[in-house]
């Protein structure tokens, strides 16, 4: 593929040979004279300069370098665009596998690909163009959008409903019982019957081995746009709202609250019936119990504001040498007493 070509389908500015023959896409360290390449973070920009690539992606305001440049507002989202230009995902064919047990009540859309041990059960409700590979299984009466894609081993349980466009990777589970148990009159755990679906709306992805549970009452909701990375928990009664960040190792306690564009980082927890506002970013390994309002950054754990945990963080570091010289302050106005004592 010409360089011109790539410019053209990334509506980038291209500054350099537009002849320049294109074969791939790598980072800014590995890519040959053949491939392109991309900057978006100014730690990187450096690297732009002695790079062998035939090209970079880079924004518009970015200084000359001896190889081409492909100058466009979001260069990361161009990167991204860039490599399905050159990436094929692998091609699945129109059909039901001989070995897929599908219920006879399910409603199956065109264009389907249902894979090797797919199980489908009574009166599930699956769109167009849907692409379920082998052992995945759809529960009773699930629904399901178009262009749905679930990968090997991925579950969506009774009942739950799902927009279009959502991605299951391996192992995801849409819909298991919500963590619900109250105590007896002889003191055991009976399970509470978790009777709400989980709803997920329209281009989520949920990552492999990620759970987002059914709710005791009421429904487990996931907004348009989420994205809920490797082994999240979306705890029963939770709702996480618009294009909201859920990453790796995360876990929202039952009936939290997540609002629009938060970015939760790895390994953030969030206690039950917390609500966190619009906009909130968690650092990673934050731990939340209480409301945050929108627009807040906030660290550690119990989390608090990024800032001032910034500022902890750096005297923590010092509290030994700090711890020594208190000492040292101490035993010295212990000697001052002394002395005065016997003036």
């Amino acid at each position: 593929m010409r360089l011109g070509d790539v410019a053209k389908a990334l509506g980038a500015e291209l500054r350099g040979n537009p002849e320049v023959e294109i074969t791939g896409v790598r980072g800014i360290e590995e890519a040959g004279a053949a491939e392109i390449t991309f900057v978006s973070n100014p730690k990187y920009a450096g690297l732009a300069r002695t790079t062998r690539a035939a090209a970079v992606i880079v924004e518009p305001e970015f200084a000359e370098i001896s190889a081409a440049t492909l100058r466009v507002k979001n260069p990361y989202h161009a990167f991204s665009r860039a490599l399905a230009l050159f990436y094929q995902p692998p091609a699945y064919p129109v059909g039901v596998h001989p070995t897929a047990v599908v219920d006879p009540t399910a409603e199956i859309g065109t264009g389907a690909h249902i894979g090797a041990y797919v199980v489908i059960g009574a009166k599930a409700k699956i769109g167009p163009r849907a692409r379920i590979l082998p052992h995945v299984v759809i529960y009773e009466g699930a629904e399901i959008g178009t262009d749905f894609f679930a990968h090997a081993h991925a579950v969506v349980r009774e009942h739950c409903r799902l927009g279009d466009h959502v991605t299951l990777e391996n192992g995801a589970i849409i819909g298991a019982d919500g963590f619900g148990f109250a105590k007896n009159d002889a003191g055991q755990w009976e399970k509470i019957p978790q009777s709400g679906p989980a709803v997920i709306g329209n281009r989520v992805d949920v990552q492999a081995n990620a759970c987002v549970d059914r709710a005791t009452v009421g429904a487990t909701e996931v907004a348009d746009g989420v994205k809920i990375d490797n082994l999240v928990q979306v705890g029963h009664g939770s709702r996480v709202g618009e294009n909201t960040l859920v990453c790796s190792q995360s876990g929202l306690a039952g009936s939290s609250v997540v609002g629009r564009n938060a970015i939760l980082a790895g390994q953030v927890g969030v206690a039950g019936h917390c609500e966190i506002g619009d906009g909130v970013i968690l650092t990673a390994q934050s731990g939340v119990s209480h409301d945050v309002p929108s627009g807040k950054m906030l660290s550690g754990s119990p989390a608090f504001e990024n800032r001032t945990w910034l500022r902890a963080v750096a005297l923590f570091q010092r509290l030994p040498e700090l711890a020594k010289r208190l000492d040292r302050l101490e035993k010295a106005l212990v000697q001052d007493k002394k002395g005065d004592e016997h003036v």
